[in-house]
């Protein structure tokens, strides 16, 4: 019994579990503030800190397509109290365009998937296409004259509309924000910017105002939170499909059982009723996942938005 006692007090990371969190944790991403992962952080955070007796602050480190706030994370600590909360864009796309100082499958632990979701592709009223089949032709009758907003160079709000146009076989100019949110959408109302994908947790306020009006979702199917906006593939483009996702990451070398106390609590926080009817009324879907189901999603969708970006011709332009 002493020899059993004395392995338990050996497994790794089993005081560093027993003892978070005993002081304020940083939930970092890299996007502006207003962007889709910050508003899906904050009350994420809230209820983090509510649930584990510790402040959880929210740190928006905007700029590349998240790079800024992925590799801060990837260096620090691995001691749970610096996580990252991330699009799957800026995971599994972005290290297939840009040369990024950290390996996304190596550097970081996989702790849960908070949201699954299609993004929508709104437009300024003054276009006139309703449809995606309607967008196309308009587009291939100006090459060049249409505009499209995204967070910026590499997002998956980027890929999603360079993936329409390699697949319509049409030209539309890219405008990338600096980590998006307010200003890009700021543009596109005043209609200095066209087109954008996004989240619907973004655009919706300006979709209901009249503002904006949305085209089509990406998905294959329709959006719950949408029924009544076709998908771009039943519109006019067979076939399309950009899917996002959100993740929360730890550092890698982060002890298993605060990765699982992390994921055990978030997951209890997502399935609260209250969450559930926040993401759903924002166009996300709740996807629990273990952290090891998690890591496979993450590998998954690296080889796919790899391979998507050598089929297609994706070229970044700066």
């Amino acid at each position: 019994m002493v020899a059993c006692a004395l392995a338990m007090t050996q497994q790794p990371g089993a005081g560093h579990a027993q003892s978070y969190p005993n002081k304020t944790i940083r939930l970092i991403h890299g996007f502006a503030t207003g962007s889709a992962i910050d508003v899906f952080s904050r009350p994420l955070a809230q209820k983090l800190s509510e649930a584990l007796g510790q402040q959880v602050v929210v740190d928006s480190r905007p700029g590349a397509t998240g790079t800024i706030a992925n590799d801060l994370v990837a260096k620090s600590a691995p001691d749970g109290y610096t996580l990252l909360a991330a699009p799957g864009s800026a995971m599994a796309a972005t290290p297939h365009l840009y040369k990024v100082p950290y390996n996304s499958l190596r550097d970081f632990a996989p702790v849960i998937q908070i949201s699954d979701f299609s993004y929508v592709l709104v437009a300024h009223p003054a276009v006139p296409a309703k449809t995606a089949r309607e967008l196309i032709a308009l587009a291939k009758a100006k090459p060049g004259y249409l505009n499209y907003g995204s967070t910026g160079v590499g997002s998956g709000f980027h890929l999603a509309g360079e993936l329409f146009c390699a697949m319509a076989g049409v030209q539309m100019v890219h405008v990338p924000y600096r980590g998006g949110g307010t200003a890009a959408i700021i543009d596109l109302v005043a209609g200095r910017v066209d087109l954008m994908w996004d989240s619907l947790a973004v655009v919706k306020p300006q979709m209901q105002a009249g503002k904006l009006h949305a085209i089509g979702v990406t998905g294959a199917r329709r959006a719950a939170a949408l029924p009544d906006v076709p998908a771009i593939a039943e519109s006019g483009l067979p076939g399309y499909e950009m899917i996002g996702w959100h993740g929360i990451f730890a550092p890698a070398a982060t002890p298993r059982e605060i990765v699982v106390r992390l994921n055990t609590v978030i997951g209890k926080i997502l399935g609260s009723t209250e969450i559930r009817e926040l993401w759903n009324t924002q166009g996300m879907e709740i996807v629990p996942s273990t952290p090891e189901q998690f890591a496979a999603r993450l590998r998954f969708d690296y080889e796919r938005y790899g391979k998507l970006i050598t089929s297609s011709g994706i070229k970044i332009q700066q």
